[in-house]
């Protein structure tokens, strides 16, 4: 029989290909067996029996045809004519190979197999029953016609006839192939044997008939011959046909039901006709006229006095009818019983016993099974099961209504009702099962758990979560306080808020209700309970998910039981954790397959509760996991500990994900609080992406499940809280048209027209999804604003799975309307004020408002007005990206309507939509909005044909307010890599506050953003955020500002004091009383520097009527003339001068020093009798080191040409311009007149910084985008970006923060004073004549707009305003932005603000200031003397009216006026103050060069020395000792000599100590990824091995030895080849990435390595790298492998190691590189280099700063030499100290040069580390090599920096000796260098020959120039000399030392004394030593050191003479007028008491 079996299978593999030939009887064996076939997608023929006994394998027949037909797996039958029966199968082979087929009984023996018909399953079932065994399987296999004696009689047959059978058998095989097609024999060859054969073999012949699948139980009606299939009443019946025979033309199939009845005499059963077929077309019946026909339960449920029903199909051809029949008979429930509850009330700890009884079904009862609910029958959920009548449960809490499913082994259920129970939650248990999760072991529930019992855990699990579920709810609602009030005012929500939206912490359910109107806010004491209790369940699911992972799945209610388990479980979505998610992920995928295996075994009711409860779990998981992420729920406390927790897999790789910031790092904000929330979210991303895809696999799975069962036109809907899914079966062509209606107003509308992937008449599954929130999508750089939509997906799925492909045209695309979160609240509308703009001053045309649109993907725009009157129109336009303009002139618009009262919604609306079709590539829409009149109202309302809008040239003039609202939406699709896009989606008009109309021309998955602009600050974020340390940016911004103010302030305050003093005007000391003329004389003195003076200034005013004595100006109470001064004086006369001619003036050069000098401007002398003013301009020096030397001028009077020169006028101009116009400036130089006062100018100056600063920071956003959005209106220059948008935003910033600026500027200045003030000089001319009563006789002054003194308040009160509410948004918008975005915000203000301060407001005010003094030249505008010339007349008479005159002195008889004799200086004396006074601006200016220099010198050696560091040392020393491991014998790197132990220092030094390993004392090294084992030094990326190759080449010269050499390295000769590893050319053997990579070639450029420079060769950056990445375990093999296969050999010539490291404890980057190079010679030389770099020293702003006023220096310098080069022509260069400033000059520029490409290159590599934080290679050997060049050249400005400090020291004698001697020996040196080179080369060449191969430092002429040169300074070794020859050496070192030591250095020595002691000879005083000698004596008079010799104190006190002397000429009048006043008293006097004595008769 064996050789038969093998010999029947080398026959078929020979003639068989491709198909699977299915030998059958046993029933597992085929499962096996087909299922391999299956997933192998071979062709499968199968062959069946035909006969007499065809009843016989009916339960096999129908096995295989389920697994094989198209309904069942998809699979076509080939060739099924014929079938064989065979028992159990053995053997399978497979293209060759044997696989063997376990037998299903353990038992080998074939007896028992054929007794117990193989058939393990039977047994079980068997056992477990109780039954028969032979009964239990002639019922399961339904095989009505064979019984126990058939059975017994057929064994005896089959051992009888067992050799006929073989014989039999062996004939047939040739049969069996060649039967087969030849294309059948050309396929692959899949075979399975079984053992025995029936006795009968028959041929196989076509069957010519029609057969009907029904999968269910069969049964043969008593008395009855015919053959009925047993159906259960409450399940559905699925049918399908099969046409057997010529099936090509069919016409129609129709199907048929009768029901029978049967007639027990005759035992025939009578059928008639079902009539109402068509009635219940698509109702009952489903199919009709299809190959498959379904049934549903109403039709047995309605008709439950009728057993007996056949279905007939009916096929119609051409010319004949074929049909098929099944008959059925209803399989009765259990009946005749009870069942009882007890008790009736309980807690959830109780058990509730169920007892069931006197129940009886003929096939037996399998099970009893408990279900309950609370309100709705629909929502019963089965919460216990059991075999036995009786048992226990645990419920859950409520009042419940239960019923029993009482089952019989057919599944026939019978239902029964019980009493309602009344459950109540047992509170200590819960709390102390929350308390105590992990410790408790006494709590009743954990112990139920703990036991492990699949049916108590469910019910515990569903009891428990359903009162989570509650508390949770009522948590969310005690936290979330709905005020049901109107939303009066968004601000109020905005300021008056206390929390965040209720749609923070929860989504809502798709069965929720809208919350419109209402204003829902976060309580915060609430919200931190909430949290509590939130983490505090959240920790509970978290231990109890454990235990519901565990139980099998074993029937239909265990699925159940579970499935509703993980339902309840994850209803709470902000409650799950993410290891609840990944588990509860994993079991509901793992029920969904369970499922899928048994789909076929259960019926379709229960299919669709565990469908309906797994896709409520898959929903939830998919909610909760995308909650956190957009910002539905908070993120729970023990996902942030998890991910923040060290993973127990930590490697200090830098590569490991835990470890890298990169991945957690918000832009540039790498602090620890965002990597940690990054972190999280980061995980939380993967697993959101991870159960996306899962739950995408569930619900196909499901679908797959549900498809079997669901028939054309028959539909199933699963809606619940959580999710929506309806499954459809239909054609494609029923698509046309179809209205696919979800929850509340969600629906898919697909239009007539389509285009699909299959045919019109193809059958497919629709399946439509809806979840409450979106996902979240697998890009955070996408805003899409998706966090409150709710998510729709249609789905086309054919019969197979696969996803059908439906697209339609632009013109009828898909309709989609997404609803938005039903909690959504829309802000209330705000108003906007245009009734107040009507009143002011402006042009306006219409009111615009802007709208950011910029975003990712693109947006629609949604424009709401609400006119507060409705019988108001407008006329709306809008452009984008610009301020549209519609006048007459000008039509620049993009779009426009006319908004109408009868266009007004039922809200009082007007609304306008722009499309995102229309926005995209937009960044901004700008609208206006103006009122129309009542003609424009009449013509364009009634008028829909005009295509024109109105248009006016007139300002707006609005009537009344409108509100506004701006919200933007947009629609977007999921694509295949989970990211939202929004290609072929359009939004429709229809989108409004609660959902999205969408238009698209595909299917997929769909949401919705929405976002209400403007979007306000986010108030809770900044509460929540506010701490000092996140944003110490913006608060050290607001206070430094706030304190320069108060500094600015106490400035302000005390220089007003100072003003105040200087506005009087003074009267002339040498005025006199009886002098009764009055001339007013105003003195202008230069801002140049030092144009002040303290000299006495005298003058002479003439006339020509008269002319003045000597006159000087003097005012004993304050400083006159100073710089920039304005000076007032009021001279009396005793009568007029006439009209002035000229004015002498000048002053005594008694001021000293600087002092003695002044610049006049000009004078003006004003009349005061008539008013009239004489100009006399001067614009010259009084000096007598300046000008032309005169300290005297003659002035005429200005004629009208000179007073109209532009110099002239420019200069009185320009200084008042900047310093009154420039606000900023004014503060420190204010017109001392001006009533605008420094304290009030500083306060405007910081209202405006503010104002500026709030704009900046409220449009910067816009800004930032602006300049990353590619525009092609945009302009590039370099760096920068200039935008149109940016312009326009830097336009609308400046305009609303430069309009309250002036209007608070002219507020102030036009406050009147609250009391009258008197003019300085009325003030004066009162002081001087005070019995003078003076009059204004008429008054010019133009009447201009003045407010009240105490508006002052009310403009402080505005101040104040605008500042608070300016901080205030800062801070926000501060703290929004994060403090790294705050610091390149806050860069962008001060930048702004500097150059406004110092460059655009000075250069415009001097541009205006220009124009002015050009063309609008009037000289009658004195604005710089308007306090000091008012336009009064003033009237000096005496004989008013109105005031009393003064009483008449008689004069007196001493009074008189004499002459003033005054010397002035003569041209000897104003010689020799010349000549000292410009030795001392000398010695002042040698002073400034030798502080200069000194600065310079200090700055130099400052930014020399900064780039090193003090630690530099230390770190190069430690790492050097820690690589070379010098203490290991065997691995120290220095003395490495062989490549093995090359590799014995990598592979046992270097590698382990690249990777941190354990601590001394066995701690991990935790948070010290990346580190070295130092624990000290941070990788920067990784280590890299490079290797460098030469070819084998063919040697040079011919041997006998080898005729392949390998050469040193060079360019030449380098192996640019890749290799396999090995260094072969093909590849043996597999390995890692790593390694395959090491032994390919690569560039420097795609290594980014340079050329390295080592002792033997220099080296490329090209080469074969290997890069140490990866674990240490990782590193350790790879090293390994490489050193097997040899990666280092004898073609190798360098070997590169590099890396960089970073000590952060120093701060100090380390580039390393270890060299080793292998010579042709066999030697292997190390070498190693680590330079330290700091790159805070490279960019620190106090390094800038240096080199910027180096940069200063070095210009200034290079001036001085310019100009040295212009005067000394060709003898500039034939002085030594201009090579020196030459080569300082030149070696400074080219570091600066190298500084800006060093700073340019480690601004790169910072920004490279800062993006990634160190986790990629950033190779600093480039930037070492720049910071080596930069140090030679700060070197040799060093040096000659400090030669020059020689040139500084030329004054003094004896360091000038230096100098000449150099000087003298420079000839006689260079006579001698030549000397002395020749005998040095000499020696230097006999000493190479001689000893080139004996001493290491004659091995070359380098190395032997430095020995002899240390031979040359004694400092040498004769030994090696001795060694090396022991004649010759020391021969040669006595010569050298002969010629070059004894006689070379003599005469170098000779040359210098000689030259020396001409110089000290020749030495002459020049002019320097004068100088010096000058300052010295002044320095030591200045110090008191030296006293002044007689001379000097003869020549001091002739100068205090002649002073003394003109003092008192000058006093001498005043002398004279006071004695003769004394005199005048006392005659007066004497007289008085003489008229007494006369009238007291004395």
């Amino acid at each position: 029989m064996f050789q038969l079996q093998k010999d029947l299978a080398k026959i078929l593999m020979s003639n068989t290909q491709g198909f699977v030939h299915i030998i059958v009887h046993d029933k597992n064996s085929v499962e096996t067996a087909i299922e391999d076939a299956i997933e192998g997608r071979h062709n499968i023929a199968v062959y069946y029996p035909t006969g007499e006994d065809v009843a016989k394998n009916t339960v096999v027949d129908q096995f295989v045809e389920q697994l094989l037909s198209p309904e069942g797996n998809q699979r076509s039958l080939k060739n099924p004519c014929a079938k064989f029966e065979f028992q159990s199968a053995y053997y399978i082979f497979t293209n060759g190979k044997t696989v063997v087929v376990p037998d299903n009984d353990e038992d080998d023996k074939e007896d028992e197999d054929a007794q117990k018909d193989g058939d393990d399953k039977e047994d079980e079932d068997a056992q477990e029953d109780g039954d028969d065994k032979e009964d239990e399987d002639d019922k399961e296999d339904g095989d009505d016609k064979e019984d126990e004696d058939d059975k017994e009689d057929e064994d005896d047959k089959k051992d009888e006839n067992d050799q006929e059978n073989e014989e039999y058998l062996e004939d047939e095989i040739v049969k069996i192939g060649t039967t087969l097609s030849e294309k059948e024999k050309d396929q692959g060859t899949i075979l399975m044997w079984l053992d025995e054969v029936d006795e009968r073999f028959l041929k196989c012949k076509p069957v010519e008939n029609l057969r009907i699948k029904f999968d269910g139980e069969h049964a043969r009606k008593p008395g009855s011959a015919a053959k009925f299939q047993l159906v259960n009443p409450t399940t559905q019946v699925a049918l399908f046909s099969i046409c057997t025979g010529n099936c090509t033309i069919i016409q129609n199939i129709t199907w048929n039901i009768y029901y029978g009845a049967s007639n027990s005499s005759s035992n025939v059963t009578q059928w008639t006709l079902f009539n109402q077929t068509t009635f219940y077309q698509n109702i009952w019946f489903f199919g009709a006229n299809t190959t498959n026909f379904t049934a549903i339960n109403q039709l047995f449920l309605s008709n439950s006095q009728l057993d007996l029903w056949r279905f007939e199909v009916v096929y119609r051809f051409v010319s004949e009818t074929s049909s098929s029949s099944l008959n059925f008979v209803i399989n009765q429930p259990p009946f005749n019983g009870s069942c009882s509850t007890n008790p009736h009330n309980g807690t959830t700890s109780s058990l509730f016993t169920i007892s069931c009884s006197d129940w009886f079904d003929e096939d037996g009862i399998k099970d009893y099974s408990l279900y309950i609910w609370t309100t709705d029958q629909t929502e019963r959920m089965m919460i216990a099961f059991s075999p036995v009548p009786t048992f226990q449960v645990h419920l859950p809490a409520g009042l419940l209504h239960m019923m029993i499913y009482i089952r019989d082994s057919l599944d026939c259920i019978a239902e029964f009702n019980m009493s309602s129970v009344s459950v109540t939650t047992d509170f200590d248990t819960v709390n102390d099962l929350i308390n105590n999760i992990q410790s408790s072991t006494t709590n009743p529930f954990m112990r139920i758990l703990a036991g492990g019992n699949q049916n108590l855990v469910g019910q515990v699990i569903v009891s428990v979560s359903q009162q989570f579920n509650k508390m949770n709810n009522e948590s969310i609602d005690n936290a979330v306080l709905s005020k049901y009030l109107e939303l009066l005012c968004y601000i109020h929500d905005l300021f008056f808020s206390d929390g965040i939206p209720a749609t923070s912490i929860s989504i809502s359910s798709l069965q929720s209700q809208y919350s419109q109107g209402n204003f829902t806010s976060l309580n915060g004491s609430a919200l931190i309970a909430y949290k509590k209790e939130l983490n505090s369940l959240a920790n509970v699911r978290d231990q109890l998910i454990k235990y519901m992972v565990d139980p099998q799945v074993f029937d239909s209610n265990s699925l159940k039981l579970q499935s509703l388990s993980l339902a309840q479980f994850t209803e709470s979505t902000n409650q799950l954790t993410r290891t609840v998610l990944i588990l509860v992920s994993n079991k509901c995928y793992q029920l969904s397959l369970a499922l899928r295996s048994m789909a076929t075994q259960i019926s379709y009711e229960d299919v669709q509760i565990v469908a309906s409860q797994l896709t409520q779990c898959a929903t939830n998981i998919l909610s909760a996991v995308n909650g956190p992420l957009q910002e539905r729920t908070l993120v729970l406390d023990l996902d942030s500990s998890r991910a923040t927790a060290i993973p127990t897999d930590y490697d200090t790789d830098i590569e490991s994900e835990w470890s890298n910031p990169n991945l957690f790092a918000d832009g540039n904000d790498f602090s620890w609080e965002t990597i940690e929330k990054g972190r999280n979210a980061y995980y939380q991303q993967q697993l959101a992406n991870t159960i996306s895809n899962q739950t995408n696999e569930i619900i196909s799975l499901l679908t797959s499940t549900l498809n079997i069962h669901i028939n054309i036109g028959q539909n199933l809907t699963i809606n619940t809280p959580s999710t929506f899914m309806s499954l459809e079966t239909i054609t494609i062509e029923s698509l046309s048209n179809k209205q696919i209606q979800q929850v509340g107003k969600a629906q898919i509308n697909i239009p007539e027209h389509l285009n699909s992937s299959i045919s019109n008449n193809s059958t497919v599954m629709l399946r439509s999804r809806m979840e409450p929130l979106a996902v979240y999508g697998s890009s955070k750089s996408q805003l899409v604003n998706t966090n409150v939509s709710t998510s729709i997906s249609l789905s086309v799925v054919d019969r197979n799975g696969n996803i059908v492909t439906i697209k339609t045209n632009e013109t009828h695309p898909i309709e989609i309307i997404i609803p938005h979160d039903l909690n959504l609240i829309i802000p209330s509308m705000i108003i906007q004020n245009v009734t107040s703009i009507n009143s002011t001053f402006h042009n306006q045309l219409f009111s615009f408002h802007y709208i950011n649109i910029t975003n990712t993907l693109p947006i629609s725009a949604h424009i709401e007005i609400h006119p507060l009157e409705t019988n108001i129109s407008y006329l709306f336009i809008y452009k984008f990206d610009q301020i549209p303009q519609l006048n007459t002139s000008i039509n620049q618009i993009d779009g426009w309507t006319v908004f109408c009262p009868f266009n007004l919604t039922n809200e009082s609306i007007y609304t306008y939509f722009i499309n995102n079709q229309q926005t995209f590539g937009h960044q901004s829409i700008i609208f206006g909005l103006r009122e129309l009149n009542l003609t424009e109202i009449q013509d364009f309302c009634g008028n829909s044909s005009i295509v024109n809008p109105p248009i006016t040239d007139e300002k707006f003039d609005f009537t009344s307010n409108y509100e506004l609202r701006i919200y933007t939406s947009g629609c977007y699709y999921l694509d295949q890599n989970n990211q939202w896009k929004s290609d072929g989606l359009i939004v429709g008009p229809l989108t409004n506050h609660y959902e999205t109309q969408c238009f698209s021309s595909h299917l997929t998955t769909f949401a919705s953003g929405f976002r209400v602009l403007p979007e306000p600050v986010n108030w809770n974020y900044v509460f929540a955020n506010a701490d000092f340390l996140r944003n110490k940016t913006i608060y050290l911004t607001v206070i430094c500002v706030s304190v320069i103010y108060l500094i600015l302030l106490v400035y302000a305050r005390l220089k007003d004091k100072r003003d105040l003093e200087k506005l009087g005007v003074t009267s002339l000391l040498d005025n006199h009383k009886s002098d009764q003329y009055f001339y007013q004389i105003i003195v202008f003195t230069s801002r140049r520097k030092d144009a002040g003076t303290k000299s006495k200034v005298h003058f002479v005013l003439s006339g020509d009527s008269d002319t003045t004595h000597i006159r000087t100006f003097a005012d004993p109470h304050r400083q006159i003339f100073q710089r920039g001064g304005i000076d007032a004086f009021i001279m009396t006369v005793p009568k007029s001068l006439g009209l002035l001619n000229y004015i002498h003036i000048w002053h005594d050069n008694t001021g000293g020093g600087s002092s003695s000098s002044w610049f006049l401007k000009y004078l003006i002398v004003r009349d005061l009798q008539t008013m009239e003013k004489y100009y006399f301009i001067c614009q010259r020096w009084l000096a007598v080191e300046k000008d032309d030397g005169k300290i005297e001028r003659l002035l005429p009077i200005a004629n009208e040409i000179e007073k109209n020169q532009f110099s002239y006028i420019l200069s009185k101009k320009a200084y008042h311009n900047v310093s009154d116009s420039h606000l900023w400036f004014s503060i420190f130089s204010r017109p001392s007149s001006n009533k605008f006062t420094r304290i009030q100018r500083c306060t405007c100056c910081f209202v405006l910084l503010f104002l500026s600063m709030f704009l900046n920071i409220m449009y910067y956003d816009l800004s930032n985008q602006a300049k990353s959005t590619n525009n092609t209106n945009s302009l590039s220059i370099g760096p920068l970006h200039i935008a149109s948008q940016q312009i326009l935003i830097g336009m609308i910033v400046e305009l609303l923060s430069i309009v309250p600026s002036l209007l608070l500027v002219q507020f102030f200045r036009r406050i009147r004073s609250r009391q009258q003030q008197i003019s300085p000089l009325h003030q004066t001319l009162y002081k001087m004549k005070s019995h003078l009563k003076i009059e204004n006789e008429r008054k010019k002054k133009s009447e201009k707009l003045t407010f009240p003194w105490w508006c002052l308040f009310i403009a402080y009160g505005l101040c104040i305003i605008l500042v608070g509410m300016s901080i205030l948004f800062i801070i926000a918008r501060g703290i929004e932005f994060g403090d790294l975005k705050t610091k390149q915000w806050l860069t962008s203000v001060l930048s702004g603000f500097f150059s406004s301060i110092f460059l655009t407001q000075p250069v415009k005010i001097l541009c205006l200031t220009i124009f002015f003094a050009f063309f609008c030249r009037n000289t009658n505008d004195n604005e710089e003397t308007k306090h000091y010339l008012d336009g009064n007349e003033v009237n000096f008479d005496n004989d008013f009216e109105d005031y009393p005159q003064p009483v008449e002195k008689q004069p007196s008889l001493f009074t008189c006026r004499s002459s003033i004799r005054l010397n002035r200086l003569t041209k000897r004396q104003i010689a020799v103050a010349r000549q000292e006074r410009l030795k001392e601006i000398q010695m002042w200016s040698f002073i400034r060069e030798i502080l200069s220099y000194f600065c310079f010198f200090i700055l130099l050696y400052t930014i020399t020395y900064s780039n090193q560091n003090s630690n530099g040392y230390f770190q190069v020393d430690h790492l050097q000792k820690y690589f070379y491991n010098s203490r290991e014998i065997n691995s120290d790197y220095s003395k490495i000599s062989t490549i093995n132990e090359y590799w014995l220092w990598l592979e046992e030094s270097f590698v382990s100590n690249i990777r941190a390993q354990q601590w001394y004392n066995g701690d991990a090294p935790r948070y010290l990824s990346g580190f070295t084992n130092d624990k000290t030094n941070r990788f920067i990326g990784w280590a890299t091995m490079r290797q460098l190759r030469t070819k084998s080449q063919l040697c040079h010269f011919k041997n006998e030895i080898i005729s392949t050499c390998q050469y040193d390295y060079s360019l030449f000769n380098e192996d640019k080849h890749s290799y396999q590893p090995g260094w072969l050319n093909e590849t043996i053997g597999t390995y890692s990435l790593s390694i395959s990579q090491s032994f390919q070639y690569k560039s420097s450029k795609d290594l980014d390595t340079y050329t390295y420079i080592g002792d033997h060769g220099s080296y490329p950056g090209d080469g074969y790298v290997y890069e140490f990445r990866g674990g240490l375990s990782d590193l350790q093999s790879n090293l390994s492998q490489l050193h097997t296969l040899g990666w280092i050999n004898n073609q190798t010539r360098a070997v590169i190691i590099q890396f960089t490291l970073y000590n952060p404890n120093v701060q100090l980057f380390t580039a390393v590189t270890f060299l080793m190079e292998f010579l042709s010679t066999g030697g292997v030389y190390p070498a190693a280099r680590v330079e330290p770099m700091s790159f805070g020293a490279f960019t620190s702003p106090f390094q800038l700063i240096c080199m910027m006023f180096y940069m200063i220096f070095i210009i200034y310098f290079m001036w001085m030499e310019i100009k040295s080069l212009f005067s000394l022509k060709w003898s500039y260069f034939q002085q030594f100290w201009s090579y020196v400033e030459v080569g300082m000059i030149v070696c400074s520029w080219s570091s600066v040069g190298i500084y800006v490409w060093r700073y340019k290159e480690y601004k790169r590599i910072s920004s490279l580390f800062e993006q990634t934080n160190g986790y990629v290679y950033i190779n600093l050997q480039f930037a070492s090599y720049i910071n080596d060049i930069l140090t030679y050249f700060y070197g040799f400005c060093c040096f000659f920096g400090t030669i020059k400090l020689l040139h500084l020291c030329r004054f003094n004698e004896r360091l000038m000796l230096f100098r000449e001697t150099l000087k003298y020996a420079g000839k006689e040196l260079i006579s001698f260098s030549m000397m002395f080179l020749i005998v040095f080369f000499a020696f230097m060449c006999l000493f190479n020959l001689l000893f080139v191969s004996k001493i290491l430092g004659c091995s070359s002429l380098l190395e032997t120039a430095q020995m002899l040169f240390q031979m040359t300074l004694l400092k040498f070794d004769a030994t090696e000399l001795v060694g090396a020859a022991a004649f010759l050496g020391p021969f040669c070192f006595s010569l050298f030392i002969l010629l070059v030591v004894f006689v070379c250095l003599s005469m170098f020595l000779s040359i210098i004394n000689d030259s020396f002691r001409r110089a000290r000879d020749d030495m002459k005083i020049e002019k320097n030593q004068e100088i010096f000698s000058f300052i010295l004596n002044r320095f030591q008079h200045w110090t008191g050191w030296k006293k002044a010799s007689e001379k000097e104190i003869y020549q001091e006190r002739n100068g205090l003479m002649r002073s003394g002397y003109i003092n008192g000429m000058e006093h001498l009048s005043e002398k004279l007028d006071q004695i003769l006043d004394a005199v005048n008293r006392l005659s007066v006097s004497r007289e008085a008491e003489l008229t007494r004595a006369q009238q007291s008769d004395i």
